[in-house]
């Protein structure tokens, strides 16, 4: 059966007429137009009856299909998670009987109040405003592009970030962005060697950040830090934002804005990245469930705040979850079907208390056969880490607090061994005799 006819069936039960203006709009608004409209980084606007009406059928077997709006993660795997994009069945069948009825209007005068204005902040007036000293020119064709850009901030002092909101000129090209402090000025430095405004920084943005803020995605909200948790800057560091290109077809230009919210006083907790992933991934062509895993047990009791996947185009399913000491497993998140293009920060509801000697662990399959759609090799070759878009990553990034503060020296210590053991203790060598 089509989907199309399934979707049909589904219309039949009897009830009021669903109309745009009472029923269709308000889902809409809440899980679409602020992607789909004029400028936005969606292909076609949703934001009018006009818009939605040529397009009801597609909108009804997207939705369906749970292709759009764009959300990854499973239900009931973890979570909730804030901000969450899903749709519920009751707004699919919704939009599954306007469609069956040939999108009737209602009475357009009734309409709800559209959205906010995406160039309106929304968290209030920031309490810095920092821009792009210049604009940067997109070329037309080519492949992705990955670009620092450094961003002086001229502090008077010390601040600590609480929040912040990222706002790019042109949300047509900019696919995702990642902000990060250097202390070091040595950001400055490779910007200044390097032709043109910003400096090339695919992967890792070229030095060793004093710390970061958080990333976007289309779609995303603002990044507010959980409570008493704030992002230390130092007065002298700069900002640096890490924008990643998709280009249009035409020649485009980005001079993005970020508004930064300070905390009125110094934090009283602090956040922890428990950073699992591998390297050791090497798949082979044809490979259709290549697995990479990683673990690493709670020396201390924590709060899980939030949760950061990342892999390429590869990767078909992450799985991320927490083994109690009693060895009940308690789910953290779960994506069946992983899209390289959607990949976002997902920070819990209510966070998740872990107690000590919880073992966290990460299984991350990729698929590197020919029907894979999104497998950037035709045909499939053999594929390793690496730091390209047609190499492969594994990482699962979780943000926790301790719950104690007396117990951050022996977390602190035992994430600085897990690191050594995954850089193989290489950052000194004896002298040779």
């Amino acid at each position: 059966m089509g989907v199309w006819r399934w979707l049909c069936l589904l219309a039949l039960p009897a009830g009021a007429q669903v109309t745009f203006s009472r029923d269709v709009a308000p889902i809409l608004h809440r899980h679409c137009v602020s992607c789909h409209q004029p400028g936005e980084v969606a292909p076609f606007a949703l934001a009018t009856y006009a818009d939605a009406a040529r397009r009801a059928r597609q909108i009804a077997e997207i939705s369906a299909l749970r292709r759009m709006p764009p959300w990854l993660p499973a239900e009931g795997f973890g979570g909730p998670f804030e901000g969450e994009r899903r749709l519920s069945a009751a707004e699919i069948r919704t939009l599954a009987r306007w469609a069956a009825a040939g999108a009737p209007p209602g009475n357009l005068a009734e309409l709800p109040a559209p959205p906010e204005d995406p160039d309106d902040w929304r968290l209030g007036k920031p309490d810095l405003e920092v821009r792009m000293p210049e604009a940067y020119a997109i070329a037309a064709e080519g492949p992705d592009e990955y670009r620092c850009f450094v961003l002086p901030l001229d502090l008077p002092g010390d601040r600590y970030v609480r929040a912040f909101e990222f706002r790019p000129g042109n949300r047509r090209v900019v696919h995702h962005a990642l902000l990060f402090t250097d202390h070091s000025r040595a950001a400055r430095q490779r910007d200044a060697e390097s032709p043109g405004p910003g400096y090339p920084c695919f992967g890792a943005p070229g030095f060793l950040p004093g710390g970061a803020l958080g990333g976007w995605t289309p779609g995303s909200n603002p990044v507010v830090q959980p409570a008493g948790v704030a992002v230390r800057v130092r007065q002298h560091a700069d900002l640096v934002v890490q924008l990643h290109f998709h280009p249009s077809g035409k020649p485009e230009t980005e001079q993005s804005t970020v508004g930064l919210y300070f905390a009125a006083a110094p934090p009283r907790r602090r956040l922890f990245d428990i950073a699992l992933g591998s390297r050791e991934i090497d798949i082979p062509p044809g490979a259709t469930r290549y697995r990479v895993t990683d673990s690493f047990t709670l020396p201390v009791p924590v709060e899980v705040a939030g949760v950061i996947p990342h892999a390429h185009y590869l990767c078909r399913e992450m799985r991320g979850y927490a083994v109690l000491p009693s060895g009940k497993r308690r789910w953290l998140i779960r994506i069946p079907e992983w899209n390289f293009d959607q990949q976002d920060q997902y920070r819990y509801v209510t966070p998740l208390v872990l107690p000590a000697d919880t073992r966290l662990v990460m299984e991350f399959f990729y698929d590197n056969s020919a029907a894979n759609i999104r497998n950037p090799h035709r045909p499939p070759r053999r594929v390793v880490w690496g730091p390209g878009s047609a190499d492969e990553m594994a990482g699962l990034h979780l943000q926790v607090i301790p719950v104690r503060e007396t117990d951050i020296p022996e977390l602190t210590q035992a994430l600085w061994g897990k690191f050594m053991r995954a850089v193989g203790g290489g950052f000194y060598r004896p002298p040779e005799p």
